[in-house]
């Protein structure tokens, strides 16, 4: 088994995830899913597409945000992610957990799902779908990313490929190697690609520069979603223009990421002002767990029940701000409230689980990351614990298969 781990890490810091795997652990079990689910998923992800794109929808979400979320925007994000619990006892009545617009680990996912496959020998044991080469993935990467380009304007401009986050995120996030390898793929492709943080990027001209380099396109992975610090001041100004090409942004995240828009969708409270078919809810109601934004007449009931859910903050991402059952009552519930932070209840959703080695049991979750209605890529993290998102070894991000 060591023999194989160490192989397994070489390859996969060659390949360009060099954190393995002290900074970035990855789990060394498989995580299979069948093919009846994942079809199942792809279609209850193109109800969540034709849903959350329609103008009422879009409308109704925009309309008390900020400004910059209410301009309508074509661009569809290619890393878009959907988070899902399997119930172990009825995975086919999966529970979407949040779908992220700015999801991370697409390309790191891929090269662990690949190697692990060669590595491991997992596609000889058992029925499963070989997961597509390093070099295919960053072809359909490519693909999508030209799909965009040509659905914003007939004629691309031509300018820089920029890939954005916050300064302290290129320096040490956990992702910023991946913000590498997406750069090092573009250029592959013979686009001029850079990485840059908001604080480098001016608008001059009527032109959004990055270090004195006209930008064409902006690949964000900034959270903060609606470019509210002042060293967005430049994007903002390209943005109004409609002269760059920005996925995901504040509109796609207001229309599909923020996590309050779960509970419309999980509830009948509003179908037929936002244009959600009696079809489409029999399909919502089933799987999207009950979710309730925290107001002041509800504290006292979700309170009560606090064993049945988890609260999470309507901005956070990477499982910041999230809270189990002990870590709440009225008290700090209505403290949030008074700071003004949204937060938002989502009934408990168990996990499906796997056997580690050593005789640890692993609680899993799934990701789904799908582009334009059509899977690209499965992929899941595995937690030593089942109401938390704990990725230290021998859990981490687990490779993850299509099966019979």
């Amino acid at each position: 088994m060591q023999i194989f781990e160490d192989r397994l890490y070489a390859a996969l810091r060659e390949a360009g995830m060099p954190d393995v795997p002290e900074g970035f652990s990855v789990a060394l079990v498989p995580q299979v899913v069948p093919r009846a689910l994942v079809a199942a998923i792809e279609s209850f992800i193109r109800v969540f597409d034709r849903v959350t794109t329609r103008p009422a929808w879009q409308e109704a979400m925009t309309a008390s945000g900020p400004a910059i979320a209410r301009q309508r925007r074509s661009e569809v994000c290619f890393f878009s992610a959907w988070d899902f619990h399997l119930p172990p006892e009825r995975p086919d009545r999966f529970q979407l957990i949040e779908c992220n617009d700015n999801g991370s680990g697409m390309m790191f996912a891929a090269i662990l799902n690949r190697l692990y496959y060669e590595l491991s020998g997992v596609g000889e044991r058992r029925a499963l779908e070989a997961p597509p080469s390093i070099p295919a993935f960053g072809q359909r990467v490519l693909g999508m990313i030209r799909t965009e380009v040509r659905a914003f304007s007939e004629v691309p401009s031509p300018g820089l490929v920029l890939i954005l986050d916050d300064a302290e995120s290129l320096r040490e996030g956990k992702f910023r190697h991946e913000h590498l390898l997406l750069r090092d793929l573009c250029r592959r492709a013979e686009w001029r690609a850079e990485t840059g943080s908001p604080a480098e990027i001016t608008w001059e001209g009527g032109q959004l520069l990055c270090r004195g380099d006209r930008v064409a396109f902006v690949i964000n992975r900034s959270t903060d979603f609606f470019w509210e610090g002042e060293a967005f001041s430049a994007l903002r100004s390209a943005y109004a223009e409609g002269s760059v090409l920005v996925a995901p942004n504040p509109f796609t995240y207001a229309t599909r990421s923020d996590k309050r828009l779960l509970e419309p969708l999980s509830r009948p409270v509003s179908d037929v002002e936002l244009g959600i078919r009696p079809d489409e809810r029999a399909l919502l109601i089933v799987h999207v767990p009950e979710t309730r934004l925290l107001r002041p007449e509800n504290v006292d009931e979700l309170a009560h029940e606090k064993e049945q859910w988890f609260f999470k903050p309507c901005h956070g991402f990477a499982s910041h701000g999230i809270l189990a059952a002990a870590q709440v009552g009225r008290t700090r519930l209505r403290r949030l409230l008074n700071k003004g932070d949204p937060y938002v209840a989502q009934r408990r959703a168990p996990k499906s689980r796997v056997d580690a080695s050593g005789g640890v049991s692993l609680w899993t979750d799934l990701r789904v990351w799908a582009y334009r209605g059509e899977c690209v890529l499965l992929s899941g993290r595995a937690s030593r614990h089942p109401d938390s998102v704990d990725l230290s070894s021998p859990g981490g991000w687990i490779p993850t298969y299509v099966g019979a």
